[in-house]
């Protein structure tokens, strides 16, 4: 999982509240449990007309906001049902870290596990980055996980607080796979000492 330190980008606001997981990429695209490929299925319903062509008035087919790399929206972002291809759609775009008033808590532990950082603030600090994020390319955000920050365009500093074991596992890019790996030689060590003799010998069965 890639590391999350510093991230300096254009961020793109979407003054919406209750945003589902099936807004943020529509069940028909849950087909693969590949994590590339589903960002051009980001909002796919908002992106998109019935001819599959932009709607140019949709934050993300706005030339400022391609690349944008935060996502800043209402309250209750997330909510729905857990799929994890949310932050793989997201991710895959390119967006790195989404900030709201409140974020579902599945949703929320998801963004974490692969390398998204969400960021929870109040309603007019949220609405003063959207007020940012509206002068497109001339007002980048800096958030900056190492010192719980977000840095405004005219440099006023907003600060965040992100539970110690994710910002410790984002910073480092680990995700539960290498967690696990980390005490490897631990699990080689426990299986080593275990006594299975309670486990049936098949010895001979075949014979």
């Amino acid at each position: 999982m890639e590391k999350f330190t510093r991230l300096t980008t254009v961020a793109a606001p979407l003054p919406q509240e209750n945003i589902d997981t099936d807004q943020i990429i529509p069940a028909r695209f849950l087909k693969t449990i590949q994590r590339t490929g589903l960002g051009k299925h980001l909002f796919a319903d908002q992106r998109y007309d019935e001819q599959g062509n932009e709607k140019p008035d949709f934050v993300l087919n706005k030339p400022a906001y391609r690349k944008a790399g935060i996502l800043i929206t209402l309250d209750n972002l997330g909510c729905g049902s857990s799929r994890e291809h949310a932050p793989w759609a997201l991710q895959d775009f390119g967006i790195r870290c989404v900030i709201a008033p409140s974020i579902a808590d599945i949703f929320h532990s998801n963004c974490f596990k692969n390398g998204l950082l969400p960021i929870r603030l109040p309603l007019e600090i949220c609405e003063t980055l959207m007020d940012d994020a509206r002068q497109g390319e001339n007002a980048r955000l800096t958030v900056d996980l190492e010192k719980q920050q977000i840095v405004r365009p005219d440099g006023e500093t907003i600060p965040f607080d992100v539970d110690p074991f994710w910002r410790h596992n984002l910073l480092e890019g680990l995700d539960n796979i290498s967690q696990t790996l980390l005490r490897e030689g631990e699990i080689e060590q426990f299986e080593q000492r275990a006594n299975r003799a309670w486990i049936p010998s098949t010895q001979g069965e075949n014979s």
